[in-house]
């Protein structure tokens, strides 16, 4: 027997907005809620892929549709009978009155949703397609709205109820299975780059709990067909990803990162970056040490803040960094020592075919379990931290991330972080600039000017000398500074340590004008 939907009867359009407000306010609709301010309506998202492969985009089951005029009418013919009374005469002459249905004018609705304040109405503070863990360390598993975080849990892969005490086997099989199976036949080129990927994999599950900022990671090879794409579509499978082109500009590149923190999705990968692309992006540097990103919305004149719970992701081959990305920045590399990496035996891995074992729902739904088994089995612990480590904003992390491994037994997290900086472009060339520099010059005081001077090449006949070997620093386009330009870019560096060598600043003898020197320290 079908239920009564509820009754709400309304009047003139004053009347109809005070009755449909106070009613929006008391529930009167299923699975609303408010963000930002505005109604939201979760929907399932009819068409979606099932099963892509782990190279395209993965949204989550649901979204959440602002409530616009035309949704609040939809919403309101499905779940409501919204009535007002009606008088007419009857055929003897008297007067009889009656219910009819309607729809309240568009206007009104637009009224009705003008408002910002909506009491009573539960706040959605994001969807997400995978358990987490809450501040206390509770893992939130039930589908749907969590009323102790404001979050929505839309599944991406169906799971059974994770115990909050896994046993001592059921912590051994996850380990097992996903070290022995799932990351046993990458081609890992250190300890370092399993150890990374398994924290960037746990980090969506983790970061409420640990309340932290997540550096940016780089998952790049030496060689295609190395796994980079299936590496990318873990995480990103388990909690839906979105895929997106690099773009060229830092504009463009805020465009795109302010479009997809519309969307629901806990991974966003910039995939297959043209080998050799060095990332060295203010808007990226801003991105991953902000925890909550504000821009101007897309097609409107006002500003928008957004909650910055993503796990943001790079993959290519040969990649480099650059500027302050260096030091926001987590690398996996593999490396398969090989010419043709996708011909290996496939019937010699832990799980064969695992590009396509991984799009089976199924299979998405063993590496969650495993995994989350490991999550919880570190709370019931205390969750221990590796107080260790460190990593700039990006600290608390580190420290939790490294303690989840450490109680694992899992080895040589970010151990790497050495590897990131030789891969830093624009550390390299001003390491390069300065070690050149103090070996030709010394301890001399020099002019910009002066130093411009001796970066000239010497030509003799035909013949060009260059003192520097190439390693005088130059400009963006890739020209060498004149000394207006070389002024200011030994400005920006003064005190600044590249390697064993940084650059102090004083005045000559008439005070007149900035001379620079290097300054060399062997470090032990």
């Amino acid at each position: 027997m079908t239920a009564r939907p509820p009754h709400v009867q309304v009047g003139s359009g004053p009347e109809t907005i005070r009755v449909l407000k106070r009613e929006l306010a008391a529930r009167l609709l299923p699975d609303t809620y408010v963000s930002a301010g505005a109604l939201v309506h979760m929907e399932t998202v009819s068409g979606g892929h099932t099963s892509p492969a782990a190279d395209e985009d993965s949204p989550l089951p649901v979204t959440a549709s602002p409530v616009t005029p035309a949704t609040l009418a939809g919403l309101l013919a499905e779940h409501v009978y919204v009535y007002r009374q009606r008088a007419r005469k009857t055929p003897d002459g008297s007067v009889e009155t009656f219910e009819e249905e309607v729809t309240p004018p568009r206007d009104i609705l637009s009224s009705v949703l003008a408002g910002k304040t909506w009491p009573g109405v539960p706040a959605l503070r994001g969807v997400i397609g995978a358990p987490v863990l809450r501040r206390d360390g509770t893992l939130l598993q039930a589908p749907g709205y969590d009323p102790a975080t404001g979050l929505y849990l839309a599944s991406k892969v169906a799971l059974p109820h994770v115990p909050d005490q896994p046993t001592p086997q059921q912590v051994a099989d996850a380990r097992d299975f996903l070290l022995g199976r799932f990351l046993r036949d990458f081609p890992w080129a250190g300890a370092a780059d399993r150890a990374n990927y398994l924290a960037l994999l746990a980090t969506p599950i983790l970061q409420r709990f640990t309340r932290s900022l997540t550096p940016f990671a780089l998952i790049d090879a030496t060689m295609p067909a190395s796994g980079k794409s299936i590496l990318t579509g873990g995480p990103g499978m388990l909690y839906g990803q979105r895929l997106m082109p690099w773009a060229d500009s830092e504009e463009e590149l805020r465009k795109s990162i302010t479009a997809v923190l519309a969307e629901p999705v806990g991974v966003v990968i910039w995939d297959n970056l043209p080998e050799g692309t060095v990332i060295d992006s203010a808007t990226l540097a801003l991105l991953v040490t902000a925890g909550v990103w504000s821009d101007r919305q897309l097609g409107a004149s006002r500003n928008i803040a957004t909650v910055n719970d993503r796990l943001w992701m790079a993959t290519g081959n040969n990649l480099q960094v650059g500027g302050d990305m260096a030091s926001r920045t987590v690398r996996v590399h593999l490396d398969p020592n090989m010419p043709r990496p996708d011909q290996r035996d496939q019937t010699r891995f832990g799980i064969p075919h695992l590009d396509q074992w991984i799009t089976h729902p199924a299979n998405q739904m063993t590496v969650l379990w495993h995994l989350l088994i490991l999550v919880l089995d570190w709370t019931r612990q205390g969750a221990p931290r590796a107080p260790g480590l460190s990593m700039r904003q990006f600290t608390p992390w580190t420290q939790a991330l490294g303690g989840f491994l450490d109680h694992h037994a899992i080895p040589g997290f970010l151990a790497n972080a050495a590897d990131v900086r030789d891969i830093d472009e624009d550390e390299s060339r001003w390491r390069a600039f300065l070690a050149c520099w103090h070996t030709l010059h010394r301890d001399e005081r020099m002019t910009a000017a002066d130093l411009r001077r001796s970066g000239t090449p010497d030509r003799v006949g035909d013949t060009e000398h260059d003192p520097w070997d190439g390693a005088f620093i130059t400009t963006a386009t890739g020209r060498l500074p004149n000394a207006m330009a070389l002024g200011r870019l030994l400005t920006g560096q003064i005190g600044r340590w590249r390697g064993e060598h940084v650059i102090r600043v004083g005045k000559n003898d008439r005070g007149d004008r900035n001379v620079f020197w290097v300054e060399h320290h062997t470090t032990t």
